[in-house]
Parts: structure tokens; C-alpha cells; sequence
């Protein structure tokens, strides 16, 4: 037989009987990596404000301490979420802790550990993503805000923040791809996702390789989809790509005012009623 049919008749055979297994699999997936992303994206914004809250020698002894230890801590945390494999992470919450602290400390069930290793791993991603994102807005827009009498808190939430994640939203949706991809890597612990229902249903079958092109197929609608609706999610807060500035007071300066598609005639008119000035 043809390895293609017999691919598609063993894919059709096992997607018939095993579709409720596999659909399982895409919500856990789905929605461990949706609410990991939301919770580590909070980390991340967290970590970023205080990496850049100002202070300087004429600041108090007590707020330069703290600041300076809040910032050690970040940047360890940042280097060894994001230098560790996320897998060993997972053996180490869940297998590790029970070892070194004689059961005491222990997480009750594999899916409350794998949200909590996927939150915080891509918190450490976030961390310098959002610190980037803040330290690329123009100082002009923290100084003005301040010259009409802001607080850093104030300057932070209503103006750098805003613009902060619209530049960063590409990442978000990045690491919510990655997430959606990288929790296959949770089968570890024995969390029902996709990729460990494919792994049990592989085993049991030995059809290994039609389980793969399904779990293949899943991941890459889901990825596919995510990326869809982040591109609108990134249209939607440009805002319209045309608008006319216009004046509230009729008797105001036309000066800053502009027209839409203006006709060279009307332009023409204009200067002759005014006397042919340009």
C-alpha cells in the first residue's frame, strides 16, 4: 500500500477513536499557556518598574538599599529562570523540593506545578522585555511629566506604561507562542497536555508517527490562530491609520489644522482670496 494512504487511513483511524483524548489535550495546553503568559507578563511588569525606579546618592540610605537588593534579586532570578531549561525547572519544583525538604514541601498535583514553573519562567523573559520597553520611551515624556507636577507612580501608569505595551506586545504574543509549544516539555511530570496525550496514545497503538502529524497539526492551528488574533490585537491599539486634527473654538488659529485630501483647485481658490499669498 501506499505510504501515504496508509499515513492518512492510520491518522483517520486514530483521530476517530481518540479525538475526545486529543481535544482534552489542546485545552490544557491552551490554557496553561494563556494563563502562564497573563501571570508572567504581571511578573515581568513587576520586575521592570522596580529595575527602573530612580535613585541616586541624594536619595535616602534605606531606599538605595532596598532598590539596590530588589534589583540584585531580579537580576538573579532573570539569569537562572532564563539560563535552565524550562523541563529541568519542572523536575526541579516538582521532584525536588519533596527530596530537600522531606515531603514538608510539595506541590498537590503536577498541573499546579506546571502553572507555576510556566508563570514564572516566562516572568523571567518578560522582566527585560518590559525593562527595555520603558527605557526606550523618550526622557522628554518623563520630564515633561514631571514639570506639570507628576509622581514617578503617576508618570509610570498614565503615561510610560501605555506606550510601553504597545512596543512590547509583539513579545507577549511571542511567549504565549512559545508556551503554547514549550509545555509539551511538562509531559515530564505527567501533566495531561497535548504532546503527553499523543505520548499515551503513541504507546498504546504503536502508531507513533500518524499520532505525531495529528499532534503536529494541533500545534500548529494553535499557533497559527494565536498569531491571527495578536496581529488584530496590534491593529486595534495603533488606532486608524488617517484622522484630521480639528478645533474645538472656531475663532482659534487654523495653524496645525489639517484637511484630508485637499483638491490643487481648491488650494488655487484659497490664494487668489487671500490675494495670491502662498
Amino acid at each position: 500500500m501506499n505510504p501515504f494512504v496508509q499515513l492518512w487511513n492510520d491518522t483517520v483511524k486514530l483521530w476517530t477513536t481518540y479525538a475526545g483524548l486529543y481535544l482534552n489535550g489542546v485545552w490544557t495546553t491552551i490554557y496553561l499557556a494563556v494563563i502562564c503568559t497573563a501571570i508572567g507578563c504581571l511578573i515581568g511588569l513587576l520586575c521592570g518598574i522596580l529595575n527602573t525606579i530612580p535613585y541616586g546618592r541624594n536619595d535616602n540610605f534605606l531606599k538605595r538599599a532596598f532598590l539596590g537588593t530588589v534589583r540584585g534579586l531580579i537580576r538573579v532570578y532573570v539569569e537562572v529562570f532564563r539560563g535552565t531549561p524550562m523541563i529541568l525547572q519542572a523536575v526541579v519544583f516538582y521532584y525536588g523540593l519533596p527530596y530537600f525538604s522531606n515531603y514538608t514541601l510539595r506541590f498537590e498535583n503536577a498541573l499546579l506545578c506546571a502553572f507555576f514553573v510556566v508563570s514564572i519562567n516566562t516572568g523571567a523573559y518578560m522582566a527585560e522585555s518590559v525593562r527595555g520597553g520603558i527605557i526606550s520611551i523618550d526622557p522628554g515624556q518623563t520630564e515633561g511629566a514631571k514639570a506639570i507636577g507628576m509622581t514617578h507612580w503617576q508618570t509610570m501608569v498614565s503615561v510610560i506604561l501605555p506606550q510601553t505595551l504597545r512596543n512590547i506586545l509583539p513579545q507577549i504574543g511571542n511567549n504565549l507562542i512559545i508556551n503554547l509549544k514549550d509545555t509539551s516539555v511538562l509531559s515530564i511530570i505527567s501533566v495531561s497536555e497535548f504532546f503527553n496525550v499523543h505520548k499515551s496514545i503513541a504507546g498504546t497503538t504503536y502508531l507513533y508517527f500518524p499520532s505525531a502529524a495529528i499532534e503536529m497539526i494541533g500545534y500548529l492551528t494553535m499557533t497559527v490562530v494565536a498569531s491571527i488574533l495578536l496581529r488584530m490585537l496590534e491593529k486595534k491599539m495603533d488606532g486608524a491609520d488617517s484622522y484630521e486634527l480639528t478645533q474645538a473654538d472656531a475663532l482659534s488659529l487654523s495653524a496645525g489644522t489639517y484637511t484630508l485630501n485637499k483638491k490643487p483647485e481648491d488650494i488655487h481658490n484659497r490664494n487668489l482670496e487671500g490675494g495670491g499669498k502662498k
